[in-house]
């Protein structure tokens, strides 16, 4: 499918998660990877300058064994990131060229945008400093990426209608998800006509393992195939997509997704049927039922991360992954400047405002003890 001027097959390679040789990226496998991805007929490749080592080991594996003019190439520019200058921000790009030695970037985003991070682009003017790039010939074409409400993302779009594209999260389990809001995301961007790059559709690697339940849905369906497939087929049957990344980490991955992505055609309606099934196990699991309204944040007095220990906690739930729940946790919580559910000094405040009645002191424990003391 032709897209901004490319053809484009729906799967791209996510190099966030390249395999590891000990503490160094296994270029030798990712070679291999990359060798069968372009065998395959397909031609995206997505880093950036802040997934440690992947710019340099691309480099190595794709670009210095490859015609520049066969792949596209997309990374990006995390100005919110020790960042002080607009001088320290645009010098990303610079490293960027240097560790890819690609000559330009066909696809350059501004990244992770969204809530105290979008500042940074706009006090650095980082918008009209990627379409100067474009002018000069060393980016093809600017967008975003974006982890936030679809408020927010209505509120970019309208205001840079110059940005090109967008890359969200989307995954089936995450589209009616109140906390991310993937759904309602989608179809502000397809509102604003811009095409669309989907990043996590197998939920960093969850939905390669879901509930037992949801796995029990796939297996009935397609015995054959695993449950990764699934949020990959998905997400890639949505209109108006460009690729869906896949964060591969082994040939072996590699391999399961070029099986059934290479003569992709879309969903039948029996296998969109199963997808829903899917989610209705998934709505079955009893979790707190927090919307991220963040009216309990407005009147803590302790700014207690509430609504993202309560997301932290259902992910646990669901996916019994209790390092990524410990880290979704730290980011949401720490991460965000706020307090940890062990400062809670129950005065209740949030019951009293949290339109969901949710038992929220009682739930700040189980907090503490799955996931402050594990």
């Amino acid at each position: 499918m032709a897209y901004l001027g490319e053809s484009i097959g729906k799967l791209g390679f996510g190099l966030m998660r390249l395999p590891m040789k000990g503490d160094a990226i296994d270029v030798e496998q990712t070679k291999e990877m990359v060798d069968l991805f372009l065998e395959a007929g397909f031609t995206y490749f997505d880093t950036a300058w802040a997934y440690a080592g992947s710019e340099d080991a691309i480099r190595q594996a794709l670009v210095e064994r490859y015609p520049r003019e066969s792949f596209q190439l997309a990374t990006k520019n995390a100005a919110w990131i020790n960042c002080k200058t607009r001088e320290e921000a645009v010098a990303q790009f610079d490293t960027s060229l240097k560790q890819t030695g690609a000559g330009y970037f066909d696809f350059y985003l501004l990244h992770n945008l969204g809530e105290g991070r979008t500042k940074y682009f706009d006090e650095y003017d980082m918008w009209s400093w990627v379409l100067e790039k474009k002018r000069e010939g060393l980016v093809k074409h600017v967008g975003f990426s974006f982890h936030s409400t679809p408020e927010e993302l209505e509120e970019l779009l309208s205001r840079h209608p110059e940005m090109e594209f967008v890359q969200l999260q989307i995954n089936y389990a995450d589209w009616d998800n109140p906390a991310v809001q993937s759904r309602a995301c989608y179809e502000v961007a397809r509102k604003h006509g811009k095409p669309v790059v989907i990043m996590e559709p197998v939920k960093g690697g969850m939905l390669a393992n879901p509930p037992e339940a949801v796995q029990e849905v796939f297996r009935q369906e397609e015995p054959g195939s695993s449950a990764a497939s699934w949020g990959i087929r998905f997400a890639a049957n949505l209109e108006g997509v460009i690729t869906v990344l896949s964060g591969m980490s082994s040939v072996e991955q590699m391999k399961d997704n070029l099986s059934y992505m290479k003569d992709f055609h879309g969903l039948t309606p029996k296998q969109e049927e199963i997808i829903q099934k899917a989610q209705e196990e998934l709505k079955k699991i009893p979790l707190i039922p927090c919307t991220t309204c963040n009216y309990c944040a407005k009147v803590c007095p302790k700014n207690i991360g509430i609504s993202g220990s309560f997301t932290a906690m259902n992910l646990l739930t669901l996916y019994r992954d209790l390092p990524g729940a410990k880290h979704q946790e730290e980011w949401l919580v720490g991460g965000h400047g706020k307090a940890r559910a062990d400062e809670c000094v129950k005065c209740g405040k949030c019951e009293e405002a949290c339109p969901q009645h949710i038992k929220i002191r009682e739930n700040l424990e189980k907090v503490c003890e799955a996931l402050l003391q594990a």
